[in-house]
């Protein structure tokens, strides 16, 4: 898992096999979604031996999930990323496993919506982005998610066939481990992959330089940028990355961009109650995203720990999205989902941890 069909063609020639197996075992993959590869049937029973010698499936089944009253459901991997050294470095090679002192997780949201299934993935172990209100920031940063560590969260879901949407909205920046996220939208979206559509995933970012025009150029799929205040000083407080790509930047840098059509823009943006849902806030937003083909993404702020932020306030929310609606940008409030289940990003990760240094 992991693999694009070229490279699984190469494997094969490797082994002494036709090249068409790798197309073989593609389908095998992402299409039936084996987990094993004796139950690749229409390959013979010496090429079956013969890759059981070096290669594997990789799937691995979540091991915790919180069920919510809603029908979200927030599922825990565990992954085997390359970890992070004690300063901070990648440490090449390293493979988690249960024998290791500390398995890492991430957590993957499922959320069923009437006709729509999104799954909320995750692209890192923690994140080194440190945003004021999310947890997964205050956990620091452990490694990044392969592309297998990606596509596992979709692999082994078990409400896989009910998925339409994908959104790399979890733990984790996504254009910090932006090679591996870009393997992972490519196996999505090829013929010999999953073939879904790129209208089918959206991506997410604070707004990295370099990575974000990168991923513009190189992918298809939907863009969202975390906003969060348009105001330079307050998003610096709240986001330290606006010190490095100001979101003024990042708004010039999409305008070079088309979305008119089939691929859409959008920003996040987390209200926090009398911080950032003013008409004053509408105002600069207004002015910040004027001629940009774009919607705005409204989501309520609820108490995290360790993150001493006002609440969103439902009567400003309100007003702030209707002036923005008034004035050409288009506007929702998203629905909270799974407040019973730790939906927020990065919280049953981090109990998990917290229940493993306390053993």
């Amino acid at each position: 898992m992991g693999m694009t069909v070229a490279e699984l063609k190469d494997v094969c020639r490797s082994l002494g096999m036709p090249a068409f197996t790798g197309g073989q075992i593609a389908r095998w993959l992402y299409d039936r979604h084996v987990g094993s590869i004796d139950e690749m049937t229409n390959l013979s029973k010496q090429n079956r031996e013969l890759l059981n010698r070096d290669y594997c499936v990789g799937a691995m089944e979540p091991i915790d999930c919180q069920r919510s009253v809603d029908g979200t459901v927030k599922y825990l991997f565990p992954v085997r990323c390359s970890v992070a050294s004690s300063r901070g470095e990648a440490i090449e090679g390293a493979v988690d496993s249960p024998a290791t002192p500390r398995t890492r997780f991430v957590e993957t949201v499922f959320i069923p919506d009437g006709e729509r299934a999104t799954l909320c993935v995750s692209c890192q172990v923690g994140c080194k982005m440190n945003c004021l209100f999310c947890q997964t920031g205050k956990q620091g940063w452990e490694g990044d998610l392969t592309a297998a560590d990606i596509l596992n969260q979709i692999y082994a879901l078990p409400e896989r066939d009910q998925l339409t949407n994908v959104v790399f909205m979890g733990q984790g920046e996504p254009m910090d481990n932006l090679d591996a996220v870009l393997r992972a939208t490519e196996i999505l979206t090829a013929k010999d992959g999953y073939a879904w559509s790129p209208k089918r995933i959206t991506v997410s970012s604070v707004g990295v330089r370099n990575k974000l025009k990168r991923f513009l150029d190189e992918s298809e799929c939907h863009v969202a940028i975390s906003m969060h205040s348009p105001l330079h000083e307050q998003r610096l407080s709240l986001m330290p990355a606006e010190k490095a790509m100001p979101i003024a930047e990042t708004v010039e840098l999409l305008r070079q961009y088309d979305f008119t059509h089939q691929r859409r823009c959008s920003f996040e943006y987390i209200c926090f109650g009398g911080l950032n849902d003013s008409l004053a806030h509408g105002r600069e937003m207004v002015k910040l995203l004027k001629g940009l083909e774009c919607r705005v993404n409204l989501i309520r702020f609820h108490t995290i720990p360790d993150a001493d932020l006002p609440e969103a306030d439902e009567e400003r929310m309100l007003a702030l999205r209707d002036y923005l609606t008034q004035h050409g940008v288009f506007a929702t409030i998203r629905a909270s989902r799974g407040q019973d289940i730790f939906a927020a990003c990065g919280l049953l990760s981090t109990a998990k941890r917290h229940a493993q240094d306390t053993q």
